[in-house]
């Protein structure tokens, strides 16, 4: 190391460290006091210094995760890290000089010095390579600094909410430009500690007491927090401040680093915002990324579980040569650049149809576009698109309701070269905020509602119009143009090249029923080879029409040669959906495919009574069902039947990561019940669980076998009888979840598999049954229960409406609990435990022990799909009610 004599850490001399008992006469959440010590050494200008740091220590390490913290905290932020290192490795954590608990100096060190201490310290502690720097906030540029130092030794660069450059478009951080104010920063920063206390106290949930009074330990006292203020006078903001040239230097000098990095981002952050993080990510384009949804600005509070990510990470760093970030971006038998994927691609079926008048695309209020005005508008907005700027790989998000004008953009977007980013409405402002600053779009097209959407939500990027407003109206929403304007401005001009089959073509945000949500990267190749097997599955050919209300099935409509149109309904409630709405849409383009929820469909039962004769006819002679999004019970299914009387009923099982996967239609599961493996008295003798079918052409199914914690930590299999996570392989899985490293190193750990956080088993015949989310399985004493055959068997019996079975309790000792809604009059406000003969009766027949029975007026949903009991939320109020609250 060119830092210094290489040492072990036992060999170090150490300062003894009289100061640890002052300042913190008590111990420590979550910190060894083995750890820390006081080492000395000579700065630059040769006057003998003494450092804390925190150091597990340790003969011959693999490596050393180096962890420099920022300002006002100390070392003690990194004590979980510490406390679970990687296999092997050394974790050291200083405390820069006049913070934490080393030394207090007596002037301000600019940026440089603080490096060049980095530097001494280090060498002091004989920290030798491979290196791996771990920092936050201004301990970020220090760190980079540190690492640009020391190349040689550098082994990989993680990074959490930190900056090493204000990016020109967005205002300096307003807490930080504010702190900036000399009168301010010597009155909150030095004689009051509300600087210090302010930093914890930008967690929620609030960090505990404990842990917030340690954070603010070593800064009792305006001589011990100078250094405070030092630091935030020595933030630059302009060129002319003494250190804006070490951290330009810095700024410039990482986008040279060739070492795998990792940024790991607390979204709700005050202080670093998503402009930091796209500028971290230009200059690191190699760098993995994963955002914590929920978390601020001390996101080693806020998400504890970074430590093992962050160890899960170095861990992979043997497996991975220099230069590689991690991303998982290359997932197993994806083909290799330049391979062949196919000719297709989601256009084609425009240009094959381009000189067809009949109708492709019908909108809710009944406006139509042809084949060929579908085609000649497409091409137009695509050159228009690319002449205007927007380039291959760009990001685009799409606030615009089903309609022409988005299957308009969506295709021209496509053909261009450009990302679609796609947010469910359903899942509020707020949320959708958060996943498309996240997504990092670069444009965003949008009616005037959806632009003025995008203007609450803080959301970046070029504005461009759809449909009409005046043109104040437009400025005063930041439109730049319109489709309309590109479409006319692209006439006549040369379409863009097309992209290739491996470029990005989407990101699809799931809908969070379960867990916030996430962004699923698609590739050109993997969209086309979804559409060929839904092609292929259901024999959709020209002369087929659907009406989906389900959004994105209208999208691809164009895409299958088929075409399409959206029912009137609200599309953040399917269940709103009417079956006169879904006749109404049905006529418009005489309909032989239905694709909806089940929660739409049950509302379309509901309302069938008011079906005209005109209405029946109609939808008499749709040919397909198919529905997904949740479970199917055959008894919905039969009542179906009676609606539209002619079609094959199926349910494709599949998610926002891979649809389908298997299917199942009424006629097979009625074969079922005639069979006998499957009975209306108990649907799940013949496996437990809901049957979703067989996997499809060329997809794989297996199960990860669950131990006796509920984990599934094994390998897929495919032996029948095992209950386990399912697990899906096929060529038009997801290629990745956005800026979600951890998420996607956890779904994807077995080459070429997408773990799907389902449980269920295969049976001997080779079908899967889904048994519920692997979150919900219940880990008693005697073994692991799954939710959803118990639930199905109480809700036989005549006095339930519905049921959920939830554990409470640790994991390997929890008990099942069963939360009934009772049919007929609601249950007694306050009165959760069931009556004793309602009680005895779930016990009867749920097949496990049932530790209790309580009831509820109704189960929790997910908001978008009304059909996903939130069975975690349902467990809280459970355990709060057999504790007495």
């Amino acid at each position: 190391m060119t830092s210094g004599p290489t040492a072990s850490p036992s060999a170090t001399p150490a300062v003894p460290s009289t100061a640890l008992p002052r300042l913190l006469p008590g111990p420590l959440p979550g910190l060894d006091p083995t750890w820390s010590r006081h080492v000395g050494f000579d700065d630059a200008d040769g006057v003998r210094r003494t450092a804390h740091a925190l150091d597990t220590g340790g003969d011959d390490p693999v490596g050393t995760l180096l962890c420099v913290h920022g300002n006002p905290t100390w070392s003690y932020l990194w004590r979980r890290l510490l406390a679970a290192p990687p296999a092997g490795w050394r974790v050291v954590a200083p405390d820069h000089l006049g913070m934490g608990l080393s030394e207090r100096v007596e002037g301000p060190r600019p940026l440089a010095r603080r490096i060049d201490d980095l530097a001494r310290i280090t060498t002091a502690l004989g920290v030798t390579g491979p290196v791996v720097t771990v920092a936050h906030d201004w301990g970020g540029p220090i760190s980079l600094g540190w690492a640009l130092a020391h190349r040689d030794d550098l082994r990989g660069v993680v990074l959490t909410n930190t900056a090493v450059h204000q990016p020109g478009h967005v205002a300096a951080p307003a807490l930080i430009r504010l702190a900036h104010v000399p009168a301010v920063r010597g009155l909150a920063c030095v004689r009051t500690p509300v600087f210090v206390r302010g930093a914890a106290a930008l967690s929620r949930p609030a960090l505990p007491k404990d842990v917030r009074d340690a954070l603010a330990a070593p800064y009792r006292g305006p001589d011990r927090r100078r250094s405070v203020g030092d630091f935030v006078a020595d933030i630059p903001f302009a060129p002319g401040h003494p250190s804006w040239p070490a951290l330009d230097a810095v700024a410039d000098g990482i986008r040279s680093l060739d070492v795998p990095a990792l940024l790991l981002w607390g979204p709700r952050d005050p202080v670093f915002g998503e402009a930091h993080l796209a500028d971290l990510r230009e200059r690191l384009p190699h760098a993995a990324v994963h955002r914590f949804e929920g978390a601020s600005h001390l996101l080693a509070e806020d998400a504890p579980q970074y430590a093992g990510i962050v160890s899960r990470w170095v861990g992979d760093l043997g497996d991975l040569p220099v230069g590689d970030g991690g991303n998982g971006h290359g997932e197993a038998g994806a083909p290799a650049d330049g391979e062949d994927a196919g000719s297709r691609r989601v256009w084609t079926a425009l240009a094959e149809r381009s000189d067809d008048a009949s109708p492709a695309v019908v909108e809710v209020d009944g406006a139509a576009v042809t084949w060929a005005e579908l085609a000649s508008r497409v091409a137009a907005t695509a050159a228009g698109l690319a002449a205007a700027g927007v380039r291959p790989g760009d990001r685009v998000a799409l606030l615009v309701p089903p309609s022409v004008d988005l299957t308009t953009a969506v295709y021209a977007l496509w053909r261009a070269g450009a990302v679609v980013v796609v947010v469910d409405r359903g899942l509020g402002l707020a949320a959708m905020g958060r996943a498309l600053r996240g997504a990092g779009v670069d444009h965003v097209v949008g009616t005037p509602a959806g632009l003025a959407a995008a203007r609450a939500m803080r959301v970046p990027g070029r504005r461009i119009a759809a449909g009409t407003a005046p043109a104040a109206v437009l400025r005063a929403l930041g439109a730049t143009t319109t489709l309309a304007d590109l479409r006319a401005r692209g006439s006549g001009l040369t379409a863009p090249s097309e992209p290739p089959a491996d470029a990005e073509c989407a990101v699809v945000f799931t809908s969070g029923a379960t867990g916030p949500p996430k962004g699923v990267v698609y590739r050109h190749r993997q969209v086309q080879a979804q559409l060929e097997l839904v092609r292929s599955t259901y024999a959709l050919d020209r002369g087929d029409r659907i009406v989906a209300a389900f959004a994105p099935f209208a999208l691809l409509g164009p895409a299958l040669g088929i075409g399409s149109s959206v029912p009137r309904t609200d599309v953040t409630a399917p269940a709103t959906l009417t079956a006169v709405a879904l006749a109404e849409a049905a006529a418009a383009v005489d309909a032989t495919v239905v694709f909806a929820s089940p929660a739409a469909l049950r509302n379309v039962l509901a309302t069938a009574g008011d079906l005209s004769a005109v209405d029946s006819e109609t939808l008499s002679r749709v040919r397909l069902l198919m529905s997904a999004g949740a479970p199917v019970p055959v008894p919905l299914l039969r009542r179906l039947a009676g609606v539209l009387p002619a079609a094959e009923l199926h349910t494709p099982y599949g998610m926002t990561e891979v649809l389908p996967v298997t299917d199942v239609s009424l006629a097979d599961l009625e074969a079922d019940l005639a069979s006998g493996p499957v009975s209306d008295a108990d649907p799940t003798a013949g496996g437990g669980g809901v049957c979703v079918g067989v996997p499809l052409p060329g997809v794989d199914v297996a199960v990860s076998a669950v131990d006796g914690l509920g984990r599934a930590d094994g390998p897929p299999d495919q032996a029948p009888g095992v209950t386990g996570e399912v697990c899906v392989r096929a060529a038009h899985v997801k290629d990745r979840y956005d800026a979600l490293w951890a998420t996607e190193r956890t779904s994807s750990r077995d080459a070429g598999w997408h773990r799907t956080g389902d449980v269920g088993h295969l049976d001997d015949r080779g079908r899967l049954w889904v048994e519920g989310r692997l979150g919900h399985v219940v880990a008693t004493e005697r073994g692991v229960v799954t939710p959803v055959a118990v639930e199905q068997r109480v809700e036989i019996l005549a006095g339930v409406a519905s049921a959920a079975a939830v554990g409470v309790g640790p994991p390997g000792a929890q008990r099942v609990v069963v939360v009934a809604v009772p049919a007929g009059s609601p249950p007694r406000r306050g009165r959760p435990l069931a009556e004793p003969g309602l009680a005895a009766d779930v016990r009867a027949v749920a097949g496990v022990d049932v530790a209790a029975v309580l009831v509820a007026r109704s189960l929790p949903v997910d908001v978008r799909h009304a059909s996903k009991v939130d069975r975690a939320s349902l467990a809280a109020w459970a355990a709060g009610v057999l504790a007495g609250a």
